[in-house]
């Protein structure tokens, strides 16, 4: 199901890693991945003159040359109106009509976007593909709601844990901060009463991303992996990828309204329970053809183990560990890899003169035995919106 870029990033990491081995055969090879030689061929290539495998990524489809582009002219004078009005394509081809520039709506738009005219607040980029996961379970969502002030001084931050599939609200609480150890136990109470999901979508926010590190991973993420789901994280800037616990929220804010905005963080607690339940077994959902979310939703199979056990990597595989700093040893070097990882064993596989670090299954860092460096490989991808 490669509904992420960093799948198919992955599984190139991967296919260049088998085809590298000194016993593999490229045919073989790329028969076992499902690709061509072709195919094979230019992933190495591009690996190799990369010297990194953070190459393997997708690369932009635009076209070098846009022989059809509007002139620089005409391109003044639609930003010229939109700074003026501010307006979308199909209110501004109006106006532009009567300065005697005939253009469609959509080109105006895309001039607009292409000139860094798009007010991200008011106009957020439309959702192209919708996505439902399969299954109950499959797929949580988890954000947190913009926070109320308290009448007594500090704030209530309501975070809310949607399933995807049913839209069933797995779990709603008012947390007076969104640090780690209170969001954690949001989450492992959402755990005891529902099960484990298969994975988990999330923002790049705190305390689910390490804002203040390149390295990406935090303790609350490295405690979700021990629970053997995947993580999922959306494009920075586009809320739009977590569709469904944003219309939740929505919801729930006008339910808010509607009887009365609490001013105690116990209130606050009150309400939400309130509104969880009746968003679950009452309120009739359209998109489930006005059936309410509980009439779709089961308890996960996947049982939440307060004490995981120790991860075995394959037969054979190269294990280190990461020192209280976040550090790796290697030989003569040391590499700096992520301090959510203290303590933890990792896996390392050879690529050249690289050194790829793996927990668990995911890519975490990449190694270069001859600079020195260590790039990360866990940055913002593109993940398909979700309604």
């Amino acid at each position: 199901m490669p509904w992420l870029e960093t799948d198919v990033r992955d599984q190139r990491i991967r296919f260049v890693i088998a085809a590298r081995h000194r016993e593999a055969t490229l045919t073989a090879v790329c028969r076992a991945f499902g690709i061509s030689r072709k195919t094979g061929y230019k992933w190495l290539a591009r690996e190799r003159e990369a010297g990194s495998v953070t190459a393997l990524t997708d690369r932009s489809r635009r076209p070098q040359r846009s022989p059809c582009r509007s002139s620089p002219a005409v391109t003044a004078q639609v930003v010229a109106a939109r700074q003026a009005y501010g307006w979308g394509g199909a209110k501004l081809a109006r106006i532009l009509e009567s300065e005697g520039v005939r253009l469609a709506a959509r080109t105006i738009d895309r001039i607009i976007a292409r000139e860094g005219l798009t007010r991200r607040d008011t106009a957020p980029a439309p959702a192209p593909q919708r996505f439902v996961a399969a299954a109950p379970n499959d797929l949580w969502q988890l954000d947190a709601k913009g926070h109320y002030p308290l009448a007594r001084g500090g704030r209530c931050h309501p975070l809310s844990v949607l399933d995807d599939h049913s839209r069933f609200a797995v779990g709603l609480y008012a947390l007076p901060t969104l640090q780690q150890p209170g969001v954690r136990r949001a989450l492992v109470d959402c755990f005891e009463r529902y099960g484990v999901p298969r994975a988990l979508l999330m923002d790049h926010g705190s305390p689910w991303w390490a804002t203040a590190s390149a390295a990406g991973l935090s303790a609350l993420s490295v405690f979700l992996l021990k629970q053997g789901m995947q993580l999922r994280h959306g494009r920075v800037g586009h809320p739009q990828t977590q569709g469904k616990v944003e219309r939740f929220h929505r919801t729930l804010g006008e339910r808010l309204r509607w009887w009365g905005v609490p001013t105690r963080l116990d209130g606050f607690a009150t309400a939400l329970a309130a509104f969880r339940a009746e968003y679950n077994d009452v309120r009739p959902h359209e998109a489930l053809g006005q059936h309410p979310p509980a009439t779709r939703f089961v308890r996960s199979p996947r049982a939440y183990v307060a004490q995981p056990p120790r991860w075995i990597y394959p037969a054979g595989s190269l294990v280190g560990r990461i020192d209280q700093h976040g550090m790796l040893a290697y030989r003569s070097q040391r590499f700096f890899v992520s301090e959510a990882l203290v303590g933890e064993e990792v896996a390392l596989m050879p690529v050249a003169q690289r050194l790829l670090v793996v927990y668990r299954t995911m890519f975490v860092r990449e190694l270069s035995l001859r600079s020195g460096r260590s790039r990360s490989l866990l940055q913002p991808v593109n993940v398909l919106p979700m309604s």
